[in-house]
């Protein structure tokens, strides 16, 4: 969606509460009573259970509940986070939106993140999948700098699992093979412990599925967990051949949160990358991505 056509559909607040309740009428209201039946109260905004006749608020339920920010500026908030793969810093969203304080919309678009994280969680990955790990600059403290560790544990830097789908494919007639990427997923590590791998593999990829990765000691039990699991010894061709999406993944991931935000806080990379991973997993939808971000909106809480 570009500039032009957002402001055409949302130039108010009433067009953006009408279209939000819209999107939560499709999905479906669940009362706690666990009811799903329910008149709308307009004067109001909000719904009432037909059957214990309690109210439920048009934000209730949604990332937006308890929020005083409008819906209008959540809109246009949205539509800044799905216009351009790159994103944008809270410092400048509050720039673009004019708005006097940095903290509400800091907590709002890390509300947004959380929600597109908690969209992607219900999904698992299939098939092959290659699965890597990624050293991600973040904000040390003085303590971890005086530390002077390199490598594994070195101060600045947060180790990501990274896992991608990799579909092969064959030319017919030149039989040249390559590789198709589909869905992609990142998870923070807190450690190096094959145990914390072990979750992670559970969590994310289908027991039926083909993993790729190298030769690391934290990989040793991913084999109890799918189909199968290949591992190759870590070189030039198997970052080119083997991982070559997730290392893609990996390289992309690291310039785009270089290049727009600083000095971001390990105990919030979780949340930039599930920005990243959720643009990328939906790279080819367009105008559509704005929709389905309200849609996480509405789900993600």
């Amino acid at each position: 969606m570009n500039l032009f056509t957002f402001t055409a559909n949302f130039d108010s607040e009433e067009s953006c509460r009408i279209h939000f309740k819209e999107q939560r009428d499709k999905i479906g209201i669940v009362c706690k009573c666990g009811g799903q039946e329910h008149f709308w109260i307009k004067s109001r905004w909000s719904y009432e259970c037909k059957q214990c006749r309690s109210r439920i608020s048009l934000r209730s339920g949604t990332i937006m509940q308890s929020s005083k920010l409008s819906f209008l500026t959540w809109y246009k908030t949205m539509f800044l986070m799905s216009a351009t793969k790159k994103g944008f810093s809270s410092k400048e969203i509050q720039t673009q939106l004019g708005l006097k304080r940095y903290e509400p919309v800091w907590a709002m678009v890390h509300k947004i993140r959380k929600a597109m994280g908690n969209r992607d969680a219900r999904y698992t990955l299939e098939g092959m999948v290659e699965m890597d790990e990624g050293y991600f600059t973040v904000e040390s403290s003085e303590v971890e700098q005086d530390k002077g560790l390199r490598g594994r544990g070195a101060a600045g830097k947060q180790n990501v699992a990274i896992m991608a789908e990799s579909t092969p494919l064959e030319d017919i007639k030149t039989g040249k093979k390559s590789r198709q990427a589909g869905y992609f997923k990142a998870k923070v590590l807190t450690s190096h412990a094959a145990e914390e791998i072990n979750k992670t593999v559970r969590e994310s990829i289908d027991e039926k599925s083909i993993v790729f990765t190298d030769k690391s000691t934290s990989y040793v039990d991913i084999a109890d967990y799918v189909e199968l699991h290949i591992t190759e010894k870590s070189n030039k061709d198997t970052t080119k051949e083997t991982l070559k999406w997730v290392h893609l993944a990996i390289s992309n991931a690291k310039r785009n949160l270089l290049g727009n935000y600083h000095k971001i806080k390990g105990k919030y990379l979780q949340l930039y990358l599930n920005e990243f991973v959720y643009k990328l997993n939906r790279r080819y939808f367009g105008e559509r991505l704005f929709d389905r971000l309200i849609i996480a909106n509405i789900t993600g809480l």
